[in-house]
């Protein structure tokens, strides 16, 4: 079952790119000239590498903690403002706090995964104590969680002078690499850090507390059915909100590792910047697998930096990337969409026989 879903996610990325291909003919581009770019945009220069991998590293771990919930039965549509409350906080603590280095960026990652899983546990609550559906909540406190930002940048205390962003991080909160690196060429001139490995860890412990962890076990089974749950002893109400809970922490630490390893600080949003959004994608290019959400997020990242470069190169819209990603979603979306137009068939030929009978 495995073998054919990696199967069906590749052929569901060629039909993405061969459909991007046949947009850019039709607009009057090359598209093996675009794709080239494109490529060699990835990975022409080693600074391109490091800057694939850093753009990857927030969706790898937005995309881990939409799958997460996806395993345990919820749908996180919160991920963006979960990414934002700890960026907020990361960069709060790193500025305000003086602690030694090393010390002081854990304390800023931990404090941003626990505002972060407070801000999502608080959807998993209204859903566990009054039955609100966790979509409705986790897109309200997503607007909610961009304003409330926005008036912290605000704060004068925390503001930059002549500037819509927040002060800089303190250099003990950094989680870059060290300056002066240059044993890979220009791999290190961008802002190499510490995230990616931590994604890669994420997602090797959350794979084990799924499926080695006694409450892996429970939060699976009531994803998979709560009233079978409940009647197995196993408390309900609580999964909910433990679940959604360690999903906001996720995305807030994809958050921190965003401000500490690459911007240094927050701005002011206008708008969602989207990287709780690619997460779903990156979650469903992953079929759920926080292993696989590494490979897909550097897909994802690896698509978006690259397919950008096609505009200033040779005038082509980069927006066909946006085309191409979304079809790439809607074919991997495809089978489950199948299966539940099957089931719905399935149940409603049962019915009629019931009837006749």
């Amino acid at each position: 079952m495995k073998r054919n879903r990696l199967k069906f996610t590749i052929i569901s990325i060629l039909v993405g790119l061969l459909v991007g291909a046949f947009i850019l003919l039709a607009v009057g581009f090359n598209p093996v000239e675009a794709y080239g770019i494109m490529i060699k945009g990835i990975f022409g220069k080693p600074k391109y590498i490091s800057w694939t991998i850093i753009k990857s590293t927030p969706l790898i771990l937005t995309g881990i903690s939409v799958a997460f919930a996806f395993r345990t039965g919820l749908f996180n549509i919160g991920a963006e403002g979960q990414f934002i409350i700890g960026a907020l906080v990361a960069t709060l603590v790193g500025y305000f706090w003086n602690l030694p280095p090393v010390i002081h960026a854990i304390v800023a990652i931990l404090m941003a995964c626990l505002a972060a899983a407070i801000w999502a546990g608080l959807a998993g609550f209204l859903k566990a104590r009054f039955g609100v559906n966790e979509v409705i909540t986790t897109i309200m406190l997503n607007w909610i969680a961009l304003y409330l930002s926005n008036a912290i940048v605000f704060w004068d205390k925390f503001k930059r002078p002549n500037s819509e962003a927040s002060q800089k991080i303190l250099e003990t909160a950094s989680i870059r690499f060290p300056k002066g690196i240059n044993f890979l060429g220009d791999f290190f001139r961008a802002p190499v850090n510490w995230g990616f490995i931590i994604a890669i860890f994420i997602a090797i412990l959350i794979r084990h507390i799924l499926k080695n962890t006694t409450l892996g076990y429970q939060l699976r089974a009531v994803g998979f059915n709560s009233d079978a749950a409940e009647y197995g002893g196993i408390d309900v109400k609580r999964n909910i909100v433990i679940s959604m809970a360690i999903a906001g922490a996720l995305s807030g630490l994809a958050g921190a590792v965003h401000v500490l390893g690459v911007t240094e600080e927050v701005a002011v949003l206008a708008a969602m910047e989207g990287n709780g959004f690619d997460g779903i994608a990156v979650s469903l290019i992953a079929a759920n697998s926080s292993i696989g959400c590494i490979f897909a997020g550097l897909l994802f990242g690896g698509l978006k930096y690259g397919g950008y470069k096609i505009q200033p190169a040779m005038g082509a819209p980069s927006e066909i990337i946006n085309i191409v990603i979304g079809i790439i979603v809607f074919f991997i979306s495809m089978p489950k969409f199948i299966e539940i137009l099957t089931t719905l068939r399935a149940r409603r030929k049962r019915g009629g026989e019931i009837e006749s009978k």
